[in-house]
């Protein structure tokens, strides 16, 4: 082996990729080996034994980590997701550069068909329909650093047809380019109303806790209050018949109203048309037509949520999100207080959270994973696939597939998710497939497969099962 062991233990404890297939850890005191860049907590340096290669380390005994999954790194299975990675990266920053998906395959260094798969299992979208979406917000980028031309952003962005652009650009956003630039000079813009969308559900979802602090329900108007840039800013949604009035207090220019009007969409679970998964599951669809997953505000609020709502019940769930973000939140009018972000929960003490009735657990678990969003080792806009972002997710102190999948499904947009070992999922299941008993987590990824590609918006409809109709 080339380098000292003194050498490949600083590389595991930095995480180093670079070494992955140069060498594994095996662990002497757990039995299993490991990639250098495994995210498990570092073992002590007299307990580790370095492999040039997984033959030595199965011949010695040890089993693969099921955390960084080696196995799977030697099967090239994470060579093929770095690569997709690296490609997704390079075409959101520059989606002229793809001018057709045939591009995103070559980038990958596979063909058309793998390609598809990657898809599938890692993004949860169709290769176009992924081109689609990255050319759109590259065009409300530069739209919003101003000084575009409309009748040269269609070119810029990766089309050849302005008129496909616009039609791509109002489906994605509800406005025309033009409509767009103008609302970014305002304090206010109208949304159409999304075919079928449920109104009274949305409101009911966004306004379940009657007692929240950062969030109002009065008649058909949603009022969110939130941070932009660190200051206070409330969000208003108020429904007619035919459209939504969105209007921002607080924050205001370009980029505030950017922001107010990605987060209206995300409210509104505006990305996720139901339709395919009503046409291939009309049973388990039926009377609850148009029901969409809605979005938390943005990624880092629902992992804030999920990681409060392990293990306790609904109630109390929300007792402590309230009085979570009367502590750290910032007033945001006379009756709002915004959502804190990561940098306002990073400096606080478990001994503060204890005080709001946090277990000393659940206070370290929610302040490690604030301490690495603020620091920016956790990048959660950044996670383009639903494997990594799994991964980079379940290697916070305390956050398991639970804890991930809920975030990946209602803070990240991910379509194909399954949130095992919810306590929910498992009493709907059992009624919907009639079973003497709940499944377990084997047999709830089982039945779940039925419902793939669709499997976030089958868990909310199993979640509404449990309430009637309408959900």
């Amino acid at each position: 082996m080339r380098w000292s062991d003194e050498h490949l233990y600083e590389r595991i404890l930095a995480k180093d990729a670079t070494f992955n297939g140069r060498v594994l850890t095996g662990v002497l005191t757990t039995g299993i080996y490991c990639l250098p860049s495994c995210t498990a907590r570092k073992p002590l340096a007299v307990n580790v034994r370095f492999f040039e290669d997984e033959a030595a380390a199965l011949a010695a005994g040890l089993r693969p980590c099921k955390r960084c999954r080696p196995d799977a790194f030697y099967r090239g299975e994470d060579a093929g997701l770095m690569r997709l990675e690296t490609t997704l990266a390079q075409a959101a920053e520059d989606p002229a550069a793809f001018p057709e998906v045939e591009a995103l395959a070559e980038s990958t260094g596979v063909g058309a068909t793998k390609l598809k798969d990657l898809f599938r299992d890692h993004v949860h979208l169709q290769p176009a329909a992924f081109l689609q979406r990255v050319r759109i917000q590259k065009a409300c980028v530069l739209l919003a650093a101003g000084g575009t031309d409309l009748s040269d952003l269609a070119f810029r962005c990766g089309y050849e047809s302005a008129s496909g652009f616009h039609e791509a650009f109002r489906r994605q956003t509800g406005l025309s380019p033009g409509a767009y630039r103008s609302m970014l000079g305002a304090d206010r813009f109208a949304l159409p109303m999304p075919e079928g969308l449920r109104v009274r559900d949305v409101l009911a979802f966004h306004g379940r806790d009657p007692l929240s602090v950062s969030e109002r329900v009065d008649g058909r108007t949603l009022r969110k209050a939130f941070l932009f840039d660190g200051r206070p800013s409330v969000l208003s949604l108020a429904f007619g018949e035919t459209g939504v009035e969105v209007s921002l207090v607080g924050s205001s220019g370009a980029t505030a109203m950017a922001k107010a009007h990605g987060a209206a969409l995300r409210l509104l679970g505006w990305t996720g048309d139901p339709s395919g998964f009503e046409a291939a599951h009309p049973r388990l669809a039926h009377g609850r037509e148009g029901l969409r997953v809605l979005f938390t505000l943005d990624p880092f609020e629902a992992l804030v949520w999920a990681i409060l709502g392990q293990q306790v019940n609904l109630s109390f769930a929300y007792a402590l999100r309230r009085d979570l973000i009367r502590l750290a939140g910032v007033p945001a009018g006379k009756d709002l207080i915004a959502h804190p972000d990561a940098r306002r929960l990073a400096v606080l003490k478990v001994e503060d959270l204890q005080a709001l009735r946090f277990s000393k657990r659940k206070a370290e678990y929610l302040l490690h994973a604030a301490s690495e969003a603020a620091s920016g080792r956790l990048r959660l806009e950044d996670l383009a696939t639903a494997t990594g972002a799994a991964r980079a997710l379940q290697s916070l102190r305390g956050c398991g597939p639970w804890t991930a999948q809920y975030v990946l499904m209602r803070g990240l947009g991910f379509r194909d998710c399954v949130p095992v070992g919810d306590a929910g999922l498992t009493l709907a299941l059992q009624r919907w497939f009639r079973l003497e008993t709940r499944p377990g987590a084997e047999e709830t990824q089982r039945l779940m497969t039925a419902f793939a590609p669709h499997r976030s918006l089958a868990t909310f409809h199993l979640w509404a099962s449990l309430k009637g109709t309408p959900a």
